[in-house]
């Protein structure tokens, strides 16, 4: 199996709101970074990290959150998923929807770095209301 397709594959559980299969393939000291300025921001160091930093806030903070994928770009150990956020927060009511590019780093089949870039201030209007 090739990166590209372990990360289609995170990609695909996330589709169907299975947070173990989206970290199945997480090294146990992934650094995960959210970008500056997004509500999430800051490095989670491991799957737990993750999972209590940014997937459990997703899902308590908005709703209809989803990430939609429109182009994986297969570098080899470097993969770059290109697609779109959109998600109504739940505080504010407010939709917003924002194109994103994250960038995964692999090692041996493993995801040991993922690093997110996005319009933050689209999300944060929505979350200022």
């Amino acid at each position: 199996m090739s990166h590209a397709d372990i990360i289609r594959r995170h990609y695909d559980a996330s589709d169907r709101g299975d947070v173990d299969g989206m970290i199945a393939d997480l090294d146990p000291a992934v650094r995960w970074t959210e970008a500056a300025g997004f509500p999430y921001a800051g490095t989670y160091v491991g799957a737990e990290a993750v999972v209590a930093g940014v997937f459990s806030r997703l899902q308590d903070d908005w709703d209809g959150y989803t990430l939609s994928i429109d182009e994986i770009v297969d570098g080899g150990d470097v993969v770059v998923g290109i697609g779109t956020y959109s998600g109504t927060h739940r505080g504010t009511g407010r939709f917003f929807a924002a194109r994103v590019a994250h960038v995964w780093r692999l090692e041996s089949g493993r995801v040991v770095a993922f690093e997110q870039f996005t319009d933050t201030e689209l999300v944060n209007r929505a979350v200022r209301g």
